[in-house]
């Protein structure tokens, strides 16, 4: 299982790649393994400030739909236009070209409040 060290992980299992004040944010390997195959990626265009574990979007696998959560919040700057045609980046790179969200952070101090790939590694028995 792929845990990246540099990013940032809730226990829902997004990720985040912090730049700034600014990350993209997607499922984790793991998520997207338990997920299966990835047919649909449902977030809306959405330029109003959404609060930290409000739902951003949704996910849709053969078998189940699952909520995306915020880890942080802020402002959707950009979803991923790649996913429209090619939802299946989730699951074939879902740290790189299967990012869903583009964010603007409002509370830089939440992201202490997130886990480490150590710390996320140990929910999901890695």
């Amino acid at each position: 299982m792929n845990i990246p060290s540099e990013l940032k992980y809730t226990s829902d299992h997004e990720w985040l790649r912090v730049e700034g004040n600014v990350a993209y944010v997607g499922i984790t390997d793991f998520a997207q393994h338990e997920l299966g195959d990835i047919v649909f990626v449902d977030i809306p265009a959405n330029e109003d400030e959404i609060a930290k574990g409000d739902v951003f979007g949704s996910v849709e696998a053969v078998k189940t739909v699952s909520d995306l959560f915020l880890p942080v919040t802020g402002t959707i700057l950009e979803v991923n236009p790649a996913l429209d045609s090619q939802p299946e980046l989730v699951n074939s790179d879902p740290y790189g070209e299967g990012w869903m969200i583009k964010l603007q952070i409002s509370n830089l101090d939440e992201l202490e409040q997130l886990l480490t790939d150590e710390a996320y590694g140990e929910i999901v028995g890695a």
